[in-house]
């Protein structure tokens, strides 16, 4: 079993990983940013390690920096989080160079399927269906646009190593496609240090359904249901909730089956995630594959009653899954809120500054997921989130009831939040009768719904 994990990482997920290891009887480093130095992992880890000024170029997106930590502190094995460096083939190369254990997937695999152009290639070899779109890379604007006079409008501009609705955005006709492009290879470029960038069909108001998988180096592979996320502002989730209150029981087999497939064809190892679009008439597409844990792998945890970071270490240990398909049995229904520090009526604009007060709900069912304290700050340099909450019920409508009461007992001083409108999503009767679909909140801030 591992010895002791650097987490490089921050925020949330920090808080999340440092928890499982502690519980495991395992050390753990955090490395933080000088804006990050009273931050929550900072102080809840064993040791940590400052990596530079709070820009991510000069502190979390800095390999050399990471690395250092963890020599300095001993650290047998890195934790990336989600976001950053998590799907970073150069930096688990690195670690694996510099004797450390990435938990998670092999350099290899998440070169091939961290790459969103090279990921539609293989589920194409697999079997897998996929949205129509580009066949290369594509690295200027130019040559994207050829590809898209090919496959004709309205098409969805996404960057190859992206991820959390960051460098991408949808041209609507040629007259955009340039602009549009260039805004989101620069996105890539800023978030994710890479400019290769791959082209879609845009499929308007579909639902966006994604599988979690867990899997071991002995070539087990389980499926732990499917999470519909298809509400979203500027291509950010917003609610999730499992399972998908869309899917006739036929296509979730469906859906769940394919998501192994996917997996094994490429030899996955930790946790993953396969992500689906789907249409009116249930069928489903390939979109990507995740090759990190995700902010939502909670919703996960709450129906399977599982960890599933414990599990990723238990993997990167070299140990075999925990569980078989046939022992995880799904119970009720779960959802998740998140609880971003943004300006709902001004296009979700964050809105950092110092947290005055803070009360988070609690309860029979309730989770709180977050690393932010009265006293702490959202920072202007990083994600805007302040908490994740997760409700769990037998039902569907239970869960829907026990999430408007902790939202409604949820305090947050010093900022703006969108505590409200996830409150009022929780009241909407399209999204009650299950029938939200990715234009959900565009129609919803207009008053259509």
């Amino acid at each position: 079993m591992l010895k002791k994990i650097l987490i490089a990482n921050r925020g949330e997920i920090a808080v999340r990983v440092i928890r499982a290891a502690k519980s495991m009887g395992i050390k753990t480093v955090a490395v933080y940013s000088e804006a990050d130095k009273n931050s929550l992992h900072v102080q809840l880890a064993d040791q940590a390690v400052c990596i530079g000024p709070a820009p991510s170029l000069q502190s979390y997106l800095r390999i050399d920096a990471i690395l250092e930590a963890a020599r300095e502190t001993g650290a047998d094995s890195v934790h990336p989080g989600y976001g950053f460096l998590s799907e970073s083939s150069t930096f688990a190369q690195a670690c694996k160079d510099n004797g450390l254990v990435f938990i998670g997937p092999s350099p290899e695999l998440i070169e091939s399927m961290g790459n969103k152009s090279q990921a539609r290639k293989t589920m194409i070899e697999a079997g897998v269906p996929v949205v129509p779109g580009s066949k290369e890379p594509m690295h200027n604007a130019q040559d994207a646009l050829k590809a898209a006079r090919e496959m004709g409008w309205p098409i969805m501009i996404k960057a190859s190593g992206g991820g959390g609705g960051k460098g991408m955005r949808v041209s609507l006709d040629e007259s955009d496609f340039e602009e549009q492009f260039n805004i989101a290879q620069h996105e890539s470029v800023s978030f994710f240090d890479n400019d290769t960038m791959y082209l879609e069909r845009a499929l308007f108001n579909p639902r966006h359904v994604e599988v979690q998988i867990m899997a071991d180096s002995f070539g087990n592979v389980v499926s732990l249901g499917e999470r519909d996320c298809s509400i979203q502002r500027n291509h950010q989730k917003m609610v999730e909730e499992s399972p998908c209150p869309f899917l006739s029981e036929e296509k979730r087999e469906a859906i769940a089956r394919t998501a192994v497939t996917a997996a094994k064809a490429v030899g996955y190892e930790s946790a993953g995630t396969i992500e689906f679009l789907v249409d009116d008439a249930e069928n489903f597409y390939f979109m990507e594959m995740n090759t990190r844990i995700q902010v939502e792998h909670s919703v996960a945890e709450m129906r399977f009653n599982i960890d599933l970071v414990r599990e990723m270490i238990r993997v990167a240990s070299g140990l075999e899954l925990s569980w078989k398909q046939e022992d995880l049995k799904p119970v009720g229904h779960a959802i998740e809120c998140r609880i971003n520090a943004e300006r709902p009526a001004r296009n979700f604009m964050p809105s950092p500054g110092p947290v005055t007060a803070l009360n988070f709900p609690g309860g029979n069912g309730v989770r709180i997921d977050s690393a932010m304290y009265a006293g702490g700050a959202i920072s202007s340099y990083y994600d805007s989130m302040v908490a994740k909450i997760i409700t769990h019920a037998p039902t569907r409508e239970e869960a829907i009831e026990k999430m408007k009461c902790a939202l409604e007992e949820t305090v947050i001083g010093g900022v703006y939040t969108n505590l409200d409108i996830q409150y009022a999503i929780m009241c909407n009767e399209v999204f009650r009768n299950g029938e939200a679909t990715t234009s959900f909140i565009e129609h919803f801030l207009a008053g259509e719904l």
